[in-house]
């Protein structure tokens, strides 16, 4: 069985939109697309090879579906790390709307997402792998089928663009599994799911 396992890009006010280009994901105005390129240095570079080292399948919200799909299917270097495993793997997009998708290898979910995604992670050896996909993940998370969440956070911050944590998100503890910070100040930090988040307080000293 597999893991699904998510690596998204953030800034420091919690921003995961458009991170790669001006034009990836305008909505809502925003004007700050490609805010992650100043930071892509060779530490950088070289975990996400390491993370397209292992996929065994790819899970991507729709909207993120459709950036890559215009880009990923174009790149035919056959050495290239990420191109050779989008093009090659298995695909799933959770959808009602997309009923035929131009990329080789995608499988529309329109089912429940639940029985899907555990059906996915069940046939699939390695990581099923969710990229970007911010609204997806939090329903993800909410349905406790994450097992691990890499978490890129940029020195920036923007003040506007959607968040990846919004108001309603249900209440989820993790676990640090490891983490550096590359030389262009990103911090790239592991999470394994834990489940719910434990509470206490802090209390006076007996003898106050």
């Amino acid at each position: 069985m597999g893991k699904l396992v998510s690596t998204l890009f953030v800034t420091l006010d919690g921003v995961y939109q458009a991170p790669g280009g001006p034009q990836e994901d305008t909505r809502g105005g925003f004007s700050h697309g490609g805010w992650s390129f100043p930071y892509a240095d060779e530490d950088f570079g070289r975990f996400i090879g390491e993370v397209f080292a292992r996929p065994g399948a790819f899970l991507l919200g729709r909207r993120t579906y459709d950036i890559f799909a215009t880009y990923w299917p174009k790149v035919t270097d056959p050495t290239d790390p990420v191109a050779s495993r989008l093009n090659s793997l298995p695909k799933y997009v959770p959808s009602s709307t997309l009923t035929d998708p131009g990329w080789a290898g995608t499988t529309v979910l329109s089912g429940d997402l639940a029985e899907e995604v555990t059906a996915v992670k069940e046939r699939t050896d390695g990581e099923v792998q969710v990229h970007g996909s911010g609204a997806l993940l939090r329903s993800l998370l909410a349905l406790d089928l994450v097992d691990t969440l890499h978490l890129l956070t940029f020195p920036v911050v923007l003040g506007s663009g959607f968040r990846l944590f919004t108001e309603g998100t249900v209440p989820t503890a993790f676990e640090h599994a490891g983490g550096s910070v590359t030389g262009a100040g990103g911090s790239i930090q592991s999470y394994d799911l834990k489940g719910r988040p434990e509470y206490g307080e802090f209390g006076l000293p007996e003898d106050a």
